[in-house]
């Protein structure tokens, strides 16, 4: 991966992470059409760059992160919420690695993920019209864990991280602003332990000795070139990211992502079954 690719991967990834349109799937693409060969750093590089993305939630929301340290018990409640909201992702995560990973190498897998999301993203406002938790306070634990475990639907490439918690969390009767919001802060800890475990818990196997992600990094300037730009490009991206996708949900809702999935999902299968993607 030269430098023009990773700083590519990394728009990508700074556009999608937080947009109901999957992050993973589209860079997925990007890297077939840009034809990087799956190398274990190209894999790990798809998801350590989530550390840029992860400092925009961080830094545009930090408020709401730094605010519990200074109200005691009843301010800690808003990272145990976090905590409950990421276990099943890290349990089921931890469980089925090596499966998660051969999806992550189908094309296929990502567009009809992408098309059948798109449809339900039509019509989610009317599915979920009862929205009675508005403040992040009333999110209770149980709320949290559910929340969670819709989140685990993003495993599959083209499903969408951001999608499915925010679908969890209107089907838990939050607000749609909310569940967005919600959506954002539960990437942190998801993101952050999916990021660590491939840097330093992870083996990875493509060369005679198996490496862990970090070493992976300082095999060459040119990997930690790009681990770097990639990182500071997919930050400064997401954070308009972010800003855009709030003030758009507000004023109009999911229907234009939902359309703009089915599109790329339809657009993907003839790409596919004409050969032209692979």
């Amino acid at each position: 991966m030269n430098i023009f690719e990773a700083i590519i991967i990394a728009v990508v990834e700074g556009l999608t992470e937080f947009l109901p349109i999957s992050s993973t799937g589209h860079m997925i693409i990007a890297s077939s059409l840009l034809g990087i060969g799956e190398s274990d750093f190209t894999k790990l590089f798809e998801v350590a760059i989530q550390l840029g993305a992860i400092m925009a939630v961080v830094v545009l929301y930090w408020k709401r992160f730094i605010s519990p340290l200074s109200k005691g018990a009843e301010g800690w409640k808003f990272y145990a919420k976090l905590i409950v909201g990421v276990l099943p992702a890290l349990v089921l995560g931890f469980l089925f690695n090596d499966q998660i990973d051969k999806l992550l190498e189908s094309p296929t897998t990502v567009a009809i993920s992408m098309l059948l999301g798109g449809i339900v993203l039509l019509f989610i406002d009317n599915f979920f019209k009862a929205h009675t938790i508005e403040k992040e306070e009333n999110i209770s634990y149980p709320n949290a864990f559910i929340i969670g475990c819709w989140q685990v639907l993003a495993m599959v490439p083209g499903v969408s991280r951001s999608a499915a918690s925010i679908i969890g969390g209107m089907q838990q009767k939050l607000t749609r602003n909310l569940a967005a919001e919600f959506s954002f802060f539960l990437a942190v800890p998801t993101m952050f332990a999916a990021t660590a475990y491939s840097l330093f818990l992870k083996k990875w196997h493509g060369s005679a000795i198996p490496k862990r992600g970090y070493e992976l990094i300082m095999e060459s300037q040119q990997n930690m070139v790009a681990f770097a730009i990639g990182n500071i490009v997919a930050f400064v991206v997401a954070l308009l990211a972010i800003r855009f996708f709030i003030n758009y949900l507000k004023a109009y809702g999911f229907r234009l992502f939902g359309i703009y999935r089915i599109i790329v999902g339809i657009l993907l299968l003839i790409l596919i079954f004409t050969g032209y993607l692979g």
